[in-house]
């Protein structure tokens, strides 16, 4: 009972200094970098070895360390102020110039929805040609053209009664094969195919191709 009332006389600065160790210890600990990062993360300035200190480059490396030259044809860029000629700053544009750098007039449709004039109603007498007349009639269908079936048709009492033969139920049931567990080996090579003879297609088929067959 004394001692918290002694924890409760205490000042405030003190409290909150001790709050300040442990968050700063906090802190310091959260700011540690782990093992891994440590790891991954070389520091910027580590130790030389004394063969590295002492090594002497081979002409291979001097020649592949030279910088690489620019081409022949190369130019510098060009300064971005430009330097002008004193003709181009005294030139006078001509009247054609005048007249090609005015800007263009365009039709203000803002705020308008724009419309286009109707033109005048003028009856035409034309008519078409007999070849456009021609060509615009459609293309009609084959003769034997037959459209596609209905999704609902009549089934036959034939087929509605027939018994499928033993034969068609034996090719109708789906292949039985083992699972890798119960010894099933996929790689198994018939003894039909070791034993095989290949023709002699198959063998001039298997040839490589004569343009590939010859040394560059």
């Amino acid at each position: 009972m004394i001692q918290s009332l002694h924890s409760r006389s205490r000042p405030s600065h003190q409290r909150t200094s001790a709050n300040d160790r442990t968050r700063t210890a906090m802190q310091q600990h959260l700011l540690r970098p782990s093992s891994q990062s440590c790891l991954l993360f070389r520091p910027s300035l580590w130790e030389v070895s004394e063969r590295a200190l002492t090594a002497v480059a081979s002409k291979r490396l001097c020649h592949l360390a030279t910088p690489k030259a620019p081409p022949s044809a190369w130019q510098p860029d060009r300064p971005l102020p430009a330097p002008v000629s004193r003709g181009t700053q005294n030139a006078v544009a001509s009247v054609r110039i005048c007249q090609l750098a005015q800007p263009k007039k365009r039709l203000d449709l803002e705020g308008s929805s724009w419309k286009s004039k109707p033109g005048p109603l003028n009856r035409s007498t034309s008519k078409a040609v007999a070849h456009i007349e021609l060509l615009a009639t459609p293309k009609r269908d084959h003769p034997n053209f037959e459209s596609d079936r209905s999704v609902f048709w009549p089934v036959s009492r034939g087929a509605r009664n027939y018994r499928a033969s033993q034969k068609i139920i034996e090719l109708s049931a789906p292949k039985e094969r083992k699972a890798l567990f119960e010894g099933h080996n996929p790689f198994t090579i018939s003894r039909g195919a070791l034993s095989a003879n290949p023709s002699h297609r198959i063998q001039e088929l298997s040839l490589p191709l004569l343009r590939k067959c010859t040394s560059k």
